[in-house]
C-alpha cells in the first residue's frame, strides 16, 4: 500500500480508453474514490466535454451526423478548450486527472475508424496540446462482439455507438497502433472479463506509476 501523498507536486494525468462496450468508464468512480482515499486531489473528466463549450459541442458531435474533417475538427476545438479550461490548471495543482478519453480516441476512431488522415490528426494535435500527454493510459481491450453485446442491453445508442462492429475493429486496431508507438504510456487491460478481475489490472497499473512517481521524488534515489 502506497502512503498518502504529502508534498505539492506537478499532477498525474491518467487517461481511459477503449471502443464503445468496453467498459472504462465503469471504473473511473472507484479509481477517484481510492486516490482520494490515500490524500490525493483528483479532477474526474471526460472526453468530448469538461468544459460548458465543449459539453455543448459533444452533444453535436455524438448526435449530428458530418465529415470526418469536421468532425476531427470540433473534437480538437472541443479538446482545445478542455486543455486550456481544465486539465492544465489541474495538473498545475497537483491533482491526478483521471480524463475518459483523450486524443489517442481521435486516432482511433477518426483516424481508423474513419479512415481519416492520420497525419493531419497529428498536425492537430501538436497545434493543441503540444507535448501534452497522459503518464498513463488506460487501455480497456475488448472483441468489438463482446462490446456490440453489452451495448444491446444499454440506454439508446448515440452515432457512435450504433456503428457496426466492422467499425469498432477498426477502432481498435487504432488503439493498438497507439500503443505500438508509445508502449511505455500504455497498460492494456484486457476487458472481457468480470469488473472485479479487470479493477485489479487498473488498481496494479496505477499503483505502479504512483510508486515510479514516489520513487523519483524521493532524496538520495538517484546518483547513487
Amino acid at each position: 500500500m502506497l502512503a498518502p501523498s504529502t508534498a505539492p507536486q506537478r499532477g498525474l494525468f491518467i487517461s481511459f480508453e477503449g471502443i464503445d462496450g468496453a467498459g472504462k468508464s465503469t471504473h473511473i468512480p472507484a479509481l477517484e474514490a481510492l486516490l482520494r482515499g490515500r490524500g490525493h486531489s483528483v479532477t474526474v473528466t471526460r472526453e468530448p466535454g469538461g468544459t460548458p463549450l465543449a459539453e455543448r459541442l459533444r452533444e453535436l458531435l455524438l448526435h449530428e451526423a458530418m465529415d470526418p474533417l469536421s468532425e476531427a475538427m470540433l473534437m480538437f476545438a472541443a479538446r482545445r478548450e478542455h486543455v486550456l479550461q481544465v486539465v492544465q490548471p489541474a495538473l498545475a495543482r497537483g491533482d491526478v486527472v483521471l480524463c475518459d478519453r483523450f486524443t489517442d480516441a481521435t486516432f482511433a476512431y477518426q483516424g481508423y475508424g474513419r479512415g481519416f488522415n492520420l497525419e493531419v490528426l497529428a498536425t492537430l494535435e501538436q497545434w493543441v496540446h503540444g507535448g501534452l500527454q497522459p503518464e498513463l493510459t488506460l487501455w480497456f481491450d475488448v472483441p468489438p462482439a463482446v462490446a456490440a453485446a453489452r451495448l444491446a442491453q444499454a440506454r439508446s445508442p448515440d452515432k457512435f455507438e450504433a456503428e457496426s462492429i466492422g467499425f469498432f475493429t477498426r477502432v481498435a486496431a487504432g488503439y493498438a497502433a497507439r500503443l505500438a508507438a508509445d508502449p511505455r504510456r500504455f497498460a492494456r487491460i484486457p476487458a472481457d472479463r468480470t469488473p472485479a478481475e479487470v479493477w485489479v489490472d487498473v488498481q496494479a497499473a496505477v499503483d505502479a506509476l504512483l510508486q515510479a512517481r514516489q520513487q523519483a521524488s524521493t532524496p538520495g534515489q538517484h546518483g547513487q
